[in-house]
This record gives structure tokens, sequence and C-alpha cells, in this order.
């Protein structure tokens, strides 16, 4: 059966056209759930896209890791179901499930045909509202967790992302791993996990998404039948935090031959009225590819490294601008200096009309891409209502980017870069570089 829905998955991914002009419909259940749908009927097959907000931003003081822990729970055993039955019983329905947990969010991905969709959504909502949290299935995931944990403790790029994320928030929750520490998994009970469930998979801060072989009738019905079981309330989400830039460079010994560099200053986010201006500009700087200014002085012309990259982060309590780049450790100096310049001479000195116009072609061009199937636009118009985008986003966002002036680009350069707080954390053995 699991050959059944991949094949429908695929079947479905060509039947509907790349494009990013779906019609997406506003429903409310009969019990006051709201979703966006989009309809599409040619393939018996439906995907369906739920989002927590707050995630695990929202772990209890001293509990870092529960809700991560408990997210890879949920398909361990639900309901009258261990986690063995529950693993057959999705296989033979053809249905695909899955959980992950971020700073931000929970979230959920379900796929299923439509003449299964009944049984499907049954054994969705044991998972979400009657998890069993057995102690063999605990111990077993925990020993993964702990096992990933560990591991990262010997990546140079999970280390230079847990010094960058603990240098940038501290003591907010952005400011440590999600998936907590050896220590902190170890001491988990079942209660913190039970708790985790009612602080997180609640009504209040739920978004849902549905596209495929679905009518608004049905999915109303089908929703209230999935969640309204869920308690209606759960915890305080966290507070603002403004990301402490102190500029500079911050080395952390590790013996490897190339040094993995994260480097980061100040941003904005989604809703600031700049946004667009910014999206432009970080294309030209760093990132679309091989285009950008810094892939062509980096790697290009001297041959620092492989790839460079740059990249806007919008977190729901946190906006900056951030950066990635390796090198070998005799070279990684020269190539902060590079890095350094053309944040410098971008500021000082803009972009071009030729770069403004390249820019726009590439992000306009590669929009209606990712509309490739009912998975990618469920999770595309979910993740909409979570940035509250408006359902006008998909028919507008090109448009937007079309209005974006050289000034305007120009401008937020001036406004925004500042090398004077671009921070470089660097993991390895540079040569050149200390703290």
């Amino acid at each position: 059966m699991l050959q059944v829905v991949l094949a429908v998955t695929a079947a479905f991914a060509f039947a509907l056209p790349a494009r990013a002009n779906v019609d997406i419909q506003e429903i409310t259940s009969p019990g006051g759930i709201d979703a966006w749908l989009v309809e599409e009927h040619s393939i018996p097959f439906v995907a369906l896209e739920l989002r927590f907000k707050g995630g695990a931003s929202l772990d209890a003081p001293g509990k870092r890791g529960a809700t991560s822990l408990m997210v890879n729970l949920l398909e361990e055993g639900a309901g009258d179901l261990d986690a063995r039955a529950f693993a057959r019983a999705t296989e033979s329905l053809a249905a695909s499930f899955s959980f992950r947990a971020n700073d931000d969010s929970v979230s959920v991905s379900a796929k299923f045909l439509s003449e299964n969709r009944g049984q499907a959504v049954a054994l969705l909502r044991d998972a979400l509202v009657n998890p069993r949290f057995d102690a063999d299935a605990i111990e077993r995931v925990r020993a993964q967790v702990i096992s990933g944990i560990r591991s990262d403790l010997k990546d140079p790029d999970s280390i230079a992302g847990t010094k960058f994320a603990a240098m940038l928030f501290g003591d907010h929750p952005y400011g440590s791993n999600e998936d907590g520490t050896e220590n902190s998994v170890s001491a988990l009970a079942r209660d913190d996990l039970v708790a985790a469930h009612q602080a997180v998979l609640t009504r209040d801060r739920l978004f849902v998404s549905a596209v495929g072989d679905i009518t608004a009738d049905d999915l109303g019905r089908l929703l209230d039948s999935l969640l309204a079981d869920l308690p209606e309330t759960g915890a305080p989400q966290p507070s603002d935090v403004t990301p402490e830039f102190a500029g500079g460079v911050h080395v952390i010994d590790f013996d490897t031959p190339q040094s993995v560099v994260l480097f980061g200053q100040p941003g904005i986010g989604l809703d600031h009225p700049d946004f667009f201006a910014v999206y432009v500009l970080d294309t030209i700087l760093g990132g679309s590819g091989l285009e950008s200014r810094l892939m062509r002085e980096v790697r290009e012309k001297r041959g620092l490294t492989y790839g460079v990259y740059t990249y806007t982060v919008d977190k729901d309590h946190a906006d900056y601008w951030m950066g990635s780049v390796a090198s070998a450790n005799d070279r990684v100096a020269e190539t902060i200096d590079v890095i350094r310049a053309e944040w410098q001479k971008l500021r000082d000195t803009g972009i071009t009309q030729e770069e403004l116009e390249d820019a726009k072609t590439y992000l306009t061009g590669a929009y209606p891409l990712r509309f490739d199937g009912n998975g990618p636009i469920a999770n595309i118009t979910v993740n909409m209502q979570v940035s509250d985008m408006g359902i006008d986003y998909v028919a507008t966002r090109n448009d937007r980017l079309n209005a974006v002036t050289l000034d305007d680009v120009n401008r937020v350069a001036r406004e925004l870069l500042d090398p004077d707080r671009l921070t470089f954390v660097v993991v390895g053995r540079p040569q050149g570089l200390s703290n």
C-alpha cells in the first residue's frame, strides 16, 4: 500500500501545474476551526498541514527538550495501538504522517487517499489527542535524541549554531538547543511529556491548510472530528527578544582542517514595510547562489570557499540577518575580510539597476515552481497563515517584488547594513584569528 500513496503523490504533482494562482478558500468548521482549502479533485488524494504556534519555545523552565521529545513520540503509539501497531495501521491505509518541532511551532503533515480518509483521520486524531507515551517508547526515543545531541557536540556546524544562538539570545528559549541537553533530556519524566502535550497542542494557536480531493463541507467535518477534543488554550508565548550583535570574531577551537563560520547582524521581519526591498538586497548580497556578490568575490575571484550564503530570519519573537561559509584554516581570515568589505561596499555604494532587474527576474520566476503538488501547496498556505501574510499573498507577492525600486534597495542598504555589528562565530583552528 505504501507504493500506492507514493504513486498517487507523484501523479498529483504532475496533475497540478506549477503555478502561483491557486484558488484558496477560507472556511470555518461547524465547531469553529478556521482553515484554508485548495480543492483539486483530479486525483483522490488529500494533503493536510497543521501548525501549532509556540513549539519548543514553550518548554517549561528546567524541562528543555520536552516538546521535542513529546513530538517525536506522537507516532510511537496512540489510543489502543502501540508503536508497532500504529505503524502497521498507517502503512495499511497508504497514509503518511510526520510530526516536527522547532523553536516557533509544532508541524503536523498528513497525506491520505480519499477512500481511506475516515480511517486515516481517526488514526491521526489518536496520535494528536490520545498519545500513549509508553515507557518503552519513551526510552527508545530518548536514546535516539541523546545520541543526536552527543553527535552534535562533535559537529562543527552544530557547535557554531549553538554558540551563535547563545550569544544572540542568552536565556531566552531561542538561546538553547530545542532538543535540550543530555542532562535535561535524561531527566524528563512521562508527566513532563504529558504537560508539554497539554501546553503546545491546543486550539488557540492552531493554523490549518488542506489541498486535494475534499470539499469545504467535508473538510469542516473532518477538522471537528480531528481537532475538537484538543485543549482550548495552552502555555503563554515567550516574550519578544532583541538579538545581541556585538560585532567582532568569536573563535571556538576545534580540530578540523576547515573552519565553519556563521555571521549575522540585525534584520527586519515579514511585517516590515521594507521587507521586499531587503529580500531583493539579500538576494544580491548572498541569497542567489552563484549569482550573488559574495559568491563572486569569495568563491569565483579568490577560490576561498565552495559556497557562501546569506538569508533573512523571521522568527516569531526576533528578526535577524544571517550568513554561512566554510574555508580552510589558513584562508578563513581572508574570507572574513572579503565578507566584511562587501558588506561595507554594498552599504556605501548600493546596487545597480541591472542587479535589481536580475534579482527580480530570479525571485519572480522561481516562485511558481514551488507550487508543484498538494503537499508543497498545503505547506506554503499554512505558513502564509502563520506569518499573517493574507490570503491574497500568492497572487500579489510578485507584484510587490516588482514594485521595489532602485532607490528602495539602496536606501535600506544604507539604513540596515551594519558592518560594525556584523558578528562572526568561527569553529576550527583558523590562522590569524582570535577572540
